[in-house]
């Protein structure tokens, strides 16, 4: 059974939503300016694997509203992006964004599924490049 590991929220001005995340509920915000891209904290992290400490808690991230990606996404861990995006696709949902990498980190997809919502995949991969 595959589960759900990461949340991310799109902003049209990622300092502004920053504030807002940051003062609301005190969430550790990490700015990645190489990857135009927020680190959310909501949870304590194990320093070593950077996965939460408590069972089923999540972290997740915040990035620039763009094209299909206009709403807040849930990410789901998968083994395998490219068998599970050819899975939806035959089960009438549809590829928003292929694989792709995050060097050191893992891999990463987008689909859209039958209702219409998008959702994200995750498979952790520290050789990716």
């Amino acid at each position: 059974m595959s589960r759900v590991v990461h949340f991310e929220i799109p902003a049209d001005d990622q300092g502004r939503a920053r504030d807002f995340y940051g003062a609301a509920f005190d969430w550790q915000l990490d700015v990645l300016p190489e990857l135009q891209y927020t680190n959310v904290v909501t949870t304590p992290v194990d320093e070593q694997t950077q996965q939460p400490r408590e069972p089923g808690a999540i972290n997740g991230g915040m990035f620039e509203r763009t094209g299909d990606l206009t709403h807040p996404i849930i990410t789901v861990d998968v083994d395998d992006i490219d068998a599970t995006l050819e899975r939806i696709a035959s089960l009438g949902g549809s590829v928003v964004q292929a694989k792709s990498a995050i060097p050191g980190m893992g891999y990463y997809g987008y689909f859209r599924d039958t209702e219409g919502n998008v959702l994200g995949l995750w498979t952790t991969a520290p050789d990716a490049a």
